[in-house]
């Protein structure tokens, strides 16, 4: 007699025919595609779309903007002539569509414009500032996935069957108190706390002292995690609690199998699916939240430049910045596509998967 694998559930196994082969549907013969090559075909043309929205979206936001730019950068004391000789000069005297034309052009030779107010080639602006988002952001996903996961599934574990009901509600508590403060509340907290109060953390390091500068970071990384922490421990416990309920859990209980091995080699590829699914949307957010709390710790990010470029005005910047944000936020989420993919290949939408 053959054992059966506790993970594998029978609806999960191929219909067989009366010869012993695995019937496919209709009498019709698996497509030999590989699911990857489909999925990559669909996220590239994803990609694509989204990149022609921030297009359209990065050149058609700043028009909405009040004011004039070229009377901002002329100055109080600039007469009409200096303006309008300042308004030829940034080509803002031309049709909307011509500088639309002009602005896709450049985006697609690699040049994303020049800065009104600092005459700098935009793309260098976003190099010397995109390290500090980066950072934050990139640092700040890590964290989440590697303490919201073992925590969650710790208390899930701990609660399993109605278990320690104290723990189970004093977890949701908490957690649903920390991910309901905004980020910049809870920013301004920690400034508070351990910058002004305690001085555990320095708030403006010296940038030649690489301890100090390492230390800047801190406060803002934790700042922007403690919500999505909260968030995603919580889906990981429910999701747990699922999974530890399922037959081929009970049947590894019964075979009195390792609680490590049954928790991590069944448990977690089960529950990481929908985790990750929700995560995805999680962990792109937290990109716009680094953005505003770049500006409570005056980082010079993205945030403090995008905000600045938005007060002066300056188009240039202010689109380079979007699509630069715009797409970081895409390949987070296609990252967590490709993993999904790697725990589990019907995430990746094809119909035949692979053994």
């Amino acid at each position: 007699m053959t054992l059966l694998d506790p993970t594998e559930s029978p609806a999960s196994r191929p219909p067989v025919s009366a010869a012993g082969r695995s019937a496919s549907p209709a009498g019709r013969l698996p497509r030999p595609s590989s699911p990857w090559l489909r999925f990559a075909v669909r996220r590239l043309v994803g990609l694509a779309a989204i990149f022609g929205t921030l297009l359209v979206v990065s050149f058609l936001i700043v028009q909405l903007i009040p004011g004039d730019p070229a009377a901002g950068i002329a100055g109080a004391n600039a007469d009409l002539a200096d303006i309008e000789r300042l308004r030829h000069e940034l080509r803002l005297d031309r049709p909307i569509w011509e500088r639309f034309i002009d602005y896709v052009g450049g985006v697609f030779s690699g040049h994303l414009g020049t800065s009104f107010m600092y005459r700098q080639p935009v793309e260098t602006i976003i190099l010397n500032r995109l390290p500090f988002t980066a950072t934050i952001a990139l640092i700040g996903i890590v964290v989440v996935l590697l303490v919201s996961i073992p925590l969650g599934m710790a208390i899930g574990v701990a609660t399993r069957g109605g278990r320690r009901k104290w723990l189970d509600t004093g977890f949701g508590v908490i957690t649903g108190f920390l991910d309901s403060v905004p980020g910049y509340i809870m920013a301004s907290f920690l400034v508070v706390m351990f910058g002004l109060g305690i001085g555990l953390v320095p708030l403006y390091p010296p940038a030649y002292t690489p301890r100090f500068a390492t230390a800047s970071f801190v406060l803002p990384i934790e700042a922007i995690v403690i919500g999505p922490i909260c968030t995603v421990s919580r889906v990981v416990r429910r999701e747990t609690a699922v999974v530890l309920d399922n037959d081929y859990m009970r049947t590894a209980r019964g075979w009195r199998l390792p609680a490590l091995k049954r928790h991590v080699k069944w448990a977690l590829p089960n529950l990481l699916t929908t985790t990750l699914t929700l995560s995805g949307l999680i962990l792109t957010g937290m990109i716009g939240g680094a953005i505003i709390i770049e500006s409570v710790f005056a980082l010079p990010g993205l945030g403090s430049g995008i905000i600045k470029a938005i007060l002066d005005r300056d188009y240039p910047v202010i689109q380079g910045m979007v699509i630069v944000i715009g797409m970081i936020a895409a390949l987070v989420n296609l990252l967590v596509d490709v993993l999904l993919g790697l725990i589990d290949q019907r995430t990746l939408g094809g119909s035949h998967v692979s053994a």
